[in-house]
């Protein structure tokens, strides 16, 4: 039983699949299958169930993962923060974000980092989900993910750096532009540009919307607000979005507050913030005063 062997296994029971993991690693599915084999050997135990569309672990299976994935969270930052005494200033910061979060809450603080930090290495890995942030950090060395705050996730520690306001973005002609305020109520008349039900950001809405009554109509689904704003702007529909940092209305385009909305909360993820190293400290840190009002970078 090896490392790589309990990493492997640790890597199929997220994937739930031998071939996925096999073209994450550029390496045959006969490979990835010999790590798993290796192990059910040494235990004496099956460890995957076979279903027509993947794997699944036995529940021999999910012991040992929990167990593994625990072990290699806490040896990956020991590695790195041994990492850190050795090289000093001249370590390495891995960040896993969404498409568009360095543009919207990173830019300055990434600025103000590299002047204090010049000889670090900033790494970011873009994941396109919070939960596609979650089993990047819990599979690999990352050492932060900047997530919209959610439910409880095992092995990991979530933190709120700021809460956004809802606005709704319509066109400059649209007869919602002028008002200072929408309420929740004009939202089921309209058709909205909305996020996958299955992303965090999306699900808290949706939550939102159920709590104060209102059923609100889709027939468009887009991959990120960003995307949405630009929807919107072309007159294919209204987007209730997050009002993240640097957001401001293109030309034609109007952002309107919608109170009743609660804010959305978006933040750290970390395995353990007791165990962080120095250098990803300090850059989580960095990035938390920049996003405190009135913060310059």
């Amino acid at each position: 039983m090896t490392l790589d062997d309990l990493r492997v296994f640790v890597a199929v029971c997220r994937a739930g699949s031998l071939s996925a993991v096999a073209r994450e690693l550029t390496c045959t599915q006969s490979a990835v299958s010999q790590h798993v084999k290796r192990l059910e050997r040494e235990t004496g135990v099956s460890l995957l169930e076979r279903r027509p569309r993947g794997v699944v672990p036995t529940a021999a299976g999910r012991v040992l993962c929990d167990a593994a994935a625990d072990g290699i969270a806490g040896l990956d930052l020991a590695l790195r923060r041994l990492g850190d005494l050795v090289n000093g200033e001249s370590g390495s910061v891995r960040i896993a974000t969404g498409g568009t979060t360095v543009r919207h809450f990173m830019a300055a603080a990434i600025v103000a980092f590299r002047r204090r930090h010049p000889k670090v290495s900033l790494e970011f890995q873009t994941e396109t989900s919070s939960r596609g942030c979650f089993d990047a950090l819990l599979s690999s060395s990352l050492d932060l993910a900047w997530i919209t705050v959610g439910a409880p996730v095992r092995g990991i520690e979530q933190r709120t750096v700021v809460e956004l306001p809802w606005v709704l973005a319509v066109r400059t002609d649209d007869p919602l532009a002028g008002r200072p305020r929408v309420e929740v109520s004009d939202l089921a008349r309209i058709r909205l540009v909305r996020l996958p039900p299955n992303s965090t950001s999306g699900a808290r809405l949706d939550a939102a919307f159920d709590a104060l009554g209102v059923r609100v109509g889709s027939d468009t689904s887009v991959a990120d607000w960003d995307t949405a704003l630009l929807l919107a702007e072309l007159g294919l529909g209204h987007a209730v979005v997050p009002a993240v940092p640097g957001l401001a209305p293109q030309d034609g385009l109007r952002l309107v507050p919608v109170p009743a909305l609660p804010p959305l909360p978006v933040g750290w993820a970390v395995r353990r913030w007791d165990a962080l190293p120095p250098l990803a400290r300090a850059f989580a840190d960095t990035v938390t005063r920049s996003c405190l009002p009135g913060a310059t970078g």
